[in-house]
């Protein structure tokens, strides 16, 4: 790693090691009220959770477990194949009180912080822009994080996460079920059906998450799906 991101270093115990390379990172927010609980409890042997980063509100970069180690961050999740996400990703928390303790939006000091340590992330692993996926993405019937207020437009701007597609029109599938298997050829866990549409929802289009199927984002889904298929969604 570039050690010029890194801030600062408090070390978590709370690792072990790969099984998988690395090929994803996985965005987080750190859902609690203050950065300094987040990151106590990241230290905390008993709360057996971790990430390799935390990045504060105001762009402070803390390194908690290096990248060759396998940090605790995703939990039980699924992304295109892998079940070990945690074996295979590199986490990422912001600092951010979430859903549960006044979501807001993630400051330009955090999300600068942000783009150059995923970029250098990125390209040392040759991760492509699909595999960095946000917590509710790998895991839907838990998670909500980073959340429909994290900048992923920006992200995409630096080619750093795929875009959100401009539909050319409403797609309604033949039934549910047709859905959901391209939902899943897509990448996600579809296990709970409805928590799926939320999650993809809350990715690509998040200014209204439903958890019901329609058109545009059938739309939205084919386009994704189009864009892999033709090899554009690197």
């Amino acid at each position: 790693m570039n050690r010029w991101l890194i801030h600062r270093e408090v070390p978590s115990p709370n690792w072990n090691e790969r099984k998988l390379p690395v090929s994803m990172v996985v965005l987080h927010y750190t859902g609690m009220r203050t950065a300094a609980e987040a990151l106590d409890r990241m230290c905390d042997p008993a709360a057996e959770v971790s990430a390799h980063y935390m990045i504060d509100e105001d762009g402070t970069v803390t390194l908690l477990v290096p990248e060759e180690k396998r940090a605790w961050h995703a939990g039980r999740s699924y992304w295109r194949g892998i079940t070990d996400v945690n074996s295979a990703s590199i986490g990422i928390e912001l600092v951010n009180p979430g859903h549960e303790w006044g979501y807001r939006p993630f400051p330009d000091a955090q999300m600068e912080a942000l783009i150059p340590l995923l970029a250098d992330i990125v390209k040392r692993h040759n991760i492509p822009r699909a595999n960095v996926v946000g917590h509710s993405d790998i895991a839907p019937a838990r998670k909500d994080d980073p959340g429909e207020l994290f900048d992923w437009p920006l992200l995409a701007r630096y080619r750093l996460a795929l875009p959100i597609p401009k539909p050319t029109m409403r797609l309604l599938y033949d039934n549910d079920g047709a859905f959901f298997l391209a939902l899943e050829r897509f990448g996600y866990d579809i296990s709970d059906g409805r928590a799926a549409v939320r999650a993809f929802q809350r990715r690509w289009r998040p200014h209204k998450i439903t958890g019901e199927i329609d058109g545009q984002i059938g739309g939205l889904l084919f386009e994704l799906l189009l864009e892999r298929d033709l090899g554009h969604a690197r």
